[in-house]
């Protein structure tokens, strides 16, 4: 994990170790397939893109522990105990939040999520923890969580959900937010990015991620991703 000094909150990398232990072969993602029909089969997040073939997302989405490390690793920096809230804005099948609470037993996690395929699918212990619903418009309270996170979600967003989400995030976390974005550092990054996405709305460098933190009044940490 490391953290340096941003122009909002700390920039945090949570993700990168776990997200570089998949291979990936940013070419054949683009000849072997008609990727804009993968993309538009994709981009409604339905059973295709979390539990169909590989061409048009995941390839299937499973429960396989591999998230525990990084929410110890969450609850250790932003100091979680029991009766603290948690929401997770992008949930997908609740894995994270699954394993939240296993790290801070007595935590109460909640989860929103756009596709109701991944409600549906999700982790048993946490489904009911869980509601659908947009990051542009969170249907919560001001201030009502300790910490809320967001990972591998707000670059699927065009540029006035994406400051509207990053405003919300902002009015209903209490204390901490964390958000986690795919985005590029060199050229050769930003071709991965180009060839592998499919549902990728907002490209930008980490400069220019941090420009649209800033613009957005969002003063939580953030982190990113990179296909190298």
């Amino acid at each position: 994990m490391s953290i340096a000094s941003p122009p909002g909150g700390r920039r945090i990398d949570f993700t990168q170790t776990l997200h570089a232990s998949t291979k990936r072969d940013y070419v054949a993602r683009v000849v072997e397939n008609d990727k804009a029909a993968c993309a538009e089969i994709a981009g409604r997040f339905g059973a295709d893109y979390w539990d169909g073939d590989r061409k048009y997302g995941y390839g299937g989405y499973r429960y396989d522990g591999r998230w525990l490390p990084v929410a110890e690793a969450i609850a250790e920096t932003y100091g979680l105990r029991a009766g603290d809230r948690v929401l997770d804005v992008g949930c997908g099948k609740g894995f994270l939040l699954y394993e939240l609470q296993r790290a801070v037993p007595g935590l109460i996690v909640t989860g929103l999520d756009i596709s109701t395929y991944a409600l549906e699918h999700a982790k048993d212990e946490v489904k009911g923890d869980l509601i659908a619903g947009t990051a542009a418009a969170l249907p919560f309270a001001d201030d009502a969580f300790e910490l809320v996170i967001s990972l591998g979600t707000l670059h699927n967003l065009g540029a006035a959900d994406l400051f509207a989400a990053l405003a919300e995030i902002e009015r209903v976390s209490r204390r901490n937010g964390y958000v986690m974005v795919e985005s590029y550092r060199d050229e050769r990054e930003k071709v991965n990015l180009l060839y592998w996405q499919l549902t990728c709305k907002s490209f930008y460098s980490v400069a220019d991620w941090e420009a649209v933190f800033a613009r957005a009044g969002y003063r939580g940490d953030y982190g990113f991703i990179f296909f190298t």
